[in-house]
C-alpha cells in the first residue's frame, strides 16, 4: 500500500508528487510518457522546476513509477492531474478522465478518495462522483470521496508557492472534502472548503482574470499604432500616481492554463463571445507584430528575422501554447528566413549570436531575463544589420518603442545597472 498516487506526472502532477514525497508520504506516480518515466528512473527531472531537482534527489526513494493507472488503486488517495482539453467547437474534453476512471473502477473499494488536480470545467467534479456512484454503485461522501483540489501555482513557482497558496478543497458530499484536507495538509498550506462547483469557478475565473486583463494592454497597443501613438507612454499616463490606474504592460498572452481555460466559461455562458473576443486579442498579437514588420520593410521575402524565445514565459522551458510558434508559423508564411534562440526549452535553437546575425528584423518573443540585459542588447545590435528592426512588445530594454531600428535602441535603452 501507498499513502497517495498522482496520474500524470507532467508539470502540474510531477511537482506534487515531490513535494508528497518529500513530505514523507510513499507516493505512486503514475504517467504513460516512456521518456519522461525514464529520465525519473535516472534521477533527472524531465523539465525544469526550480527547486525540483533537489527534491527528487532528496526524496526520489520514495517516488514509485508506474505506467499503469490501475496500480493507483493501491494507495488510498489517488490525485488526478490530467488535463482536459477542449474539442474546435468549445466543448470540454472529458476522454481522459473518463479512460482513467474505467480503469480504476474495477479496483476502487470503500475508503478511497478522489482528487482533481487540474482545471475542469463546472461540474466535472459532480460527473466524477455521479459515475461513480452510477457504475460502482458507491455512495460518495461516505464510502468514497471525491473532491476538486484546484492548482494554482505559477509556472515556475511550485516550491515557492505549495506551502503558502491557500488550498481551496470541494467535497462532493459529507466528507469528501475533510478527507482530501487531511492528505493536503501534510503540505502545510491553510485550507479554504468550499463546494464542488465554486471550487472549479474560482480556479477557471483566476485564470480567465488574467487572460482578460493582459488582454487591455494588447488591445491598447494595436490602437496605438492606428493613432501613431506610444503604448509604453500611454500606460505611464494612466498609471502614474494615480490611484485607479494598473494597467499592465503588452506582451505575448499565452500558455496552456489561459489560453483554453476561457472555453470551460464559454461553453455555458451566459454572455457568449465575450471571452472569445479576449482570446482573439491575445491570439492577434503575433500578427500584429509580423503586420508592423511589413508595414515598415515591405516583404519579408528572403529577409531573415530572429526569433528570440520560444517559451511561453520569462525564465522557463514550457513551450505548451506559446504564441512563438504561431509567430514563426506567420512569418514563414510570409518567406521570411527564421532563426531562432531560447537558452531554456529543450527545442534546438541556435545561439543568440548566430541567431541575430545579419539579420532584418529581430523579434523579441519571450521576455527572458538573459535578453533584457544591456549585454544582450548590444549582442542584437552589434549582430543585426546596421537599420534592422527591433521588435519589443515587453520593453525588456526600457527603450519604450514596440518597433524601433538597431542602431536608435542603445541611445534610448535605460542606462546599465
Amino acid at each position: 500500500m501507498a499513502d497517495v498516487s498522482v496520474i500524470g506526472l507532467g508539470r502540474v502532477g510531477l511537482p506534487l508528487a515531490l513535494a508528497f514525497a518529500d513530505a514523507g508520504l510513499s507516493v505512486i506516480g503514475v504517467d504513460n510518457a516512456a521518456d519522461r518515466l525514464g529520465a525519473l528512473r535516472e534521477g533527472r527531472m524531465p523539465f525544469d522546476e526550480p527547486g525540483a531537482q533537489e527534491v527528487l534527489d532528496r526524496a526520489g526513494a520514495r517516488l514509485e513509477l508506474t505506467e499503469r493507472a490501475a496500480e493507483a488503486a493501491r494507495a488510498d488517495h489517488i490525485v488526478i492531474t490530467l488535463g482536459t482539453p477542449t474539442f474546435s467547437h468549445i466543448e470540454i474534453d472529458l476522454r481522459d478522465i473518463r479512460s482513467v476512471l474505467d480503469d480504476l473502477l474495477p479496483h476502487l473499494r470503500e475508503g478511497h478518495a478522489l482528487h482533481l488536480r487540474s482545471t475542469i470545467a463546472p461540474r466535472t467534479t459532480e460527473f466524477v462522483a455521479g459515475y461513480l456512484a452510477k457504475h460502482r454503485g458507491f455512495d460518495v461522501g461516505s464510502e468514497v470521496f471525491v473532491a476538486h483540489v484546484p492548482e494554482r501555482i505559477a509556472a515556475g513557482r511550485f516550491f515557492a508557492e505549495i506551502g503558502t497558496l491557500p488550498c481551496i478543497i470541494g467535497g462532493v458530499g459529507e466528507r469528501s472534502g475533510a478527507v482530501a484536507a487531511e492528505l493536503f495538509d501534510t503540505l502545510g498550506a491553510p485550507i479554504v472548503q468550499t463546494s464542488p462547483t465554486q471550487a472549479e469557478l474560482a480556479k477557471i475565473w483566476t485564470n480567465i482574470l488574467r487572460y482578460a486583463n493582459f488582454a487591455l494592454p494588447n488591445l491598447l497597443m494595436m490602437d496605438c499604432e492606428q493613432y501613431d501613438a506610444n503604448v509604453f507612454e500611454v500606460i505611464e499616463l494612466i498609471n502614474k500616481d494615480y490611484p485607479r490606474g494598473g494597467i499592465a504592460l503588452p506582451g505575448f498572452t499565452a500558455g496552456t492554463c489561459l489560453r483554453k481555460d476561457f472555453a470551460f466559461s464559454e461553453e455555458r455562458s451566459n454572455a457568449p463571445g465575450m471571452l472569445l473576443a479576449v482570446s482573439r486579442v491575445n491570439e492577434g498579437v503575433p500578427l500584429f507584430l509580423v503586420q508592423g514588420l511589413t508595414r515598415r520593410l515591405g516583404s519579408l521575402s528572403g529577409r531573415k528575422v530572429a526569433v528570440l524565445g520560444l517559451a511561453f514565459k520569462a525564465g522557463t522551458d514550457d513551450e505548451r501554447d506559446s504564441l512563438s510558434h504561431k509567430l514563426i508559423r506567420l512569418l514563414e508564411r510570409e518567406l521570411a528566413d527564421v532563426a531562432v534562440h531560447d537558452p531554456h526549452v529543450d527545442t534546438p535553437t541556435q545561439s543568440l549570436e548566430d541567431a541575430v546575425l545579419d539579420a532584418d528584423a529581430v523579434v523579441i518573443a519571450t521576455n527572458h531575463p538573459e535578453f533584457c540585459t544591456r549585454d544582450a542588447l548590444r549582442l542584437v545590435v552589434e549582430g543585426a544589420r546596421r537599420d534592422a528592426l527591433v521588435v519589443d512588445p515587453w520593453n525588456c530594454w526600457g527603450a519604450a518603442q514596440v518597433f524601433a531600428h538597431a542602431d536608435e535602441l542603445l541611445a534610448l535603452a535605460r542606462p546599465a545597472a
